[in-house]
């Protein structure tokens, strides 16, 4: 499985937007390669359809050519829909792809990840229809070792849930790891922190988000 984390870093609100175009790129891209894309996690911003972060897991034949599409600095160049007289029209996020495996990974003691972890269904609170409204398809998953807490609810199935909610803080432990390392694998892991500016490997255009 694949891990793809956009980010504004501490951009401003267009940089959020940008990274909402994205993923809503991302998702029609997936949906066209037969790459299942499915939301970790996300933190909107202040305004509608605008995204600090959001981590994406992504699975399938062509999930690891997508996904490093996403890889690195990426611009949007286009008038600020929320400050029409600001004179800026160049606006940044990044991406960063990481790998998971899919069979349950040990923990730092050499047991598996899921004898540390304990599950327990709840019900859906977010969009999504009659069906999922009104079933325990949510999960909340408890890390016991680190503390780390996660809830999931974007797919119907409970068992689908389930695995994500494990992703998630498969992939939240592996940043904790990394920030207690050096300082370059702490910018690595941690990017959403600190946007490269400049030196964009794509370049998006206008309200549509064309790319150039």
């Amino acid at each position: 499985m694949w891990v793809v984390q956009l980010s504004a870093g501490q951009g401003p609100e267009e940089c959020s937007r940008a990274v909402g175009l994205a993923l809503q790129r991302l998702q029609h891209e997936a949906q066209q390669q037969q790459v299942s894309c499915q939301i970790l996690e996300q933190h909107p911003g202040r305004q509608p359809g605008c995204f600090k972060s959001v981590l994406l897991a992504m699975r399938g034949q062509q999930a690891q050519i997508l996904a490093q599409r996403w890889q690195g600095p990426m611009q949007w160049l286009c008038t600020s829909p929320y400050r029409p007289r600001h004179k800026r029209k160049n606006w940044f996020f990044s991406g960063q792809v990481f790998e998971l495996p899919e069979s349950p990974p040990a923990s730092s003691d050499g047991a598996c990840l899921d004898n540390d972890i304990d599950y327990q269904s709840c019900r859906s609170s977010g969009a999504g229809g009659q069906h999922v409204n009104t079933t325990n398809s949510a999960v909340q998953a408890w890390h016991r070792p680190s503390g780390i807490r996660v809830r999931v609810e974007s797919e119907r199935s409970q068992h689908a849930n389930k695995k994500l909610a494990r992703a998630l803080i498969q992939h939240k432990l592996q940043q904790q790891r990394q920030s207690e390392s050096a300082q370059q694998e702490q910018q690595r892991w941690q990017q959403h922190q600190q946007l490269q500016r400049g030196g964009a490997m794509r370049c998006f255009h206008g309200p549509q988000f064309r790319e150039a």
